[in-house]
């Protein structure tokens, strides 16, 4: 979950940091800046803000499929793995759009305009000129996104599906019963995991420095 989430957040906020350099505008500024609002927020609240547009949604869904053929469907998209994914999007965008916005303002303009003289298109630009520079920024945003979804606990616990446990939800159950020897693998497995990508990230800041 955590390497999915993060890779998914970093894609999202390199779309969203490369449309505010192309489109400079009060509108995509603005959209982006409350894009990054969710690290500012209790997990609680992200999860009421996404769970409630995702039941209204599943209704309607559910309404009209009955509407057209008679059948009954569960909830497609409330307590699954996609809602807890949006959330945790929503969640850590600020975190990687921090790093992403951060590389990309170390790039010069004029290697934009270069790119696009010798005919390549804005994706291009980003593919064969940006992302090439951007490695490090990138790989600072995923490992930071990756530890903070690993210890990640009020958002999992509203959305998660039944009978799907994260390392931290398993450890908080435990440890709430008193059975904190119990407790104690799943927490040393937070550390464990949550190191390496601390260690990748200190080698790659110490590598550029």
């Amino acid at each position: 979950m955590a390497l999915i989430a993060s890779v998914l957040t970093v894609f999202c906020a390199l779309v969203l940091a490369y449309a505010s350099r192309l489109f400079p505008s009060r509108s995509v500024n603005t959209a982006v800046s409350i894009s990054g609002l969710g690290y500012a927020l209790p997990g609680t609240i992200i999860a009421i803000g996404v769970i409630i547009p995702f039941a209204w949604l599943d209704h309607q869904i559910i309404d009209a499929v009955k509407s057209l053929s008679g059948d009954k469907i569960g909830l497609l998209m409330s307590g699954t793995i996609f809602a807890l994914l949006f959330a945790y999007i929503v969640r850590f965008m600020a975190v990687s759009l921090g790093a992403v916005q951060s590389g990309l303002g170390k790039i010069k303009p004029s290697l934009d305009m270069a790119g696009r003289s010798l005919g390549l298109t804005p994706v291009g630009v980003l593919r064969e000129i940006h992302f090439p520079l951007l490695r490090g920024s990138v790989l600072t945003a995923l490992l930071i996104v990756f530890v903070d979804v690993l210890k990640e606990l009020p958002a999992t616990l509203i959305l998660r599906p039944f009978n799907f446990n994260t390392l931290a939800v398993r450890a908080f159950e435990l440890a709430s019963d008193e059975r904190l020897a119990d407790a104690a693998p799943a927490s040393m497995m937070i550390v464990l995991v949550g190191l390496i990508p601390v260690i990748l990230l200190s080698r790659s800041i110490a590598s550029r420095t």
